[in-house]
């Protein structure tokens, strides 16, 4: 294993925090290859990539009625808390 990593290689994190500009097409040609080239190399970072699609095609099929009422408020209330206090919220231990 080569311990010295290529300065244009990604790490695992910058995977994690580019995968939704990837799924959306939006990342520079550049930036899409290295990505592309991290995942054939990392199986878990492959795999993170196929859970996060999993869940967009899962969510993608739900309705409002998929949902008990106390989960319907817990969704809402989250959201709700989420807009009004920022994304720093989601960084705060759960």
């Amino acid at each position: 294993m080569n311990l010295l990593r290529r300065r244009e290689d990604l790490v695992c994190r910058q995977v994690a925090e580019l995968v939704n500009d990837y799924l959306e097409n939006v990342l520079p040609r550049t930036e899409r290859k290295r990505f592309e080239r991290h995942l054939a190399g990392c199986p878990n970072c492959a795999a993170y990539l196929e859970q996060i699609r999993t869940t967009i095609a899962t969510i993608g099929r739900l309705t409002p009625d998929d949902f008990n009422p106390e989960v319907s408020q817990e969704f809402t209330e989250l959201y709700r808390a989420w807009r009004n206090e920022g994304p720093a919220l989601a960084d705060e231990p759960g």
